[in-house]
């Protein structure tokens, strides 16, 4: 079973590990399954949040990424939306936040895609308001 969720994992928080951890429940990687996190490039947080995000490079953010035991692998990519890269994965399963709707999430044409409930206050944008 492949699994896929996507981000910008700008600051790495306990919201984006339960993610993480939920997406290799799911995945069976006793028997060949994995966790592929689709992450946005330097370049398309900055469009996507603003010119001064994000606060980690997209080298940074990876390698944090690659250091959690629930994922399997890390591909950056550059467009707006992870389309082509989730049609290059095939993944099983699409795994979104909360925050959510199933027929909003990019790739729902593609395959099945599951809803991990929102941990309200630990959005990276919520955590940067306090400063």
């Amino acid at each position: 079973m492949r699994i896929f969720t996507n981000g910008c994992f700008d600051i790495l928080h306990k919201a984006h590990v339960e993610l993480l951890k939920y997406c290799n429940s799911l995945c069976c990687p006793a028997i060949g399954g994995s966790v592929v996190v689709g992450l946005n490039s330097d370049e398309s947080v900055k469009k996507l949040k603003g010119q001064n995000r994000p606060l980690n490079t997209e080298l940074d953010r990876k390698y944090m990424l690659e250091s959690i035991k629930y994922v399997d692998e890390v591909l950056v990519f550059n467009e707006e939306t992870p389309y082509e890269l989730i049609k290059k994965v095939k993944p099983d399963i699409i795994i979104k936040g909360g925050d959510y709707k199933v027929e909003d999430v990019v790739g729902n044409d593609l395959c099945e895609v599951r809803i991990f409930n929102y941990k309200q206050g630990y959005s990276t944008t919520d955590l940067l308001s306090k400063f």
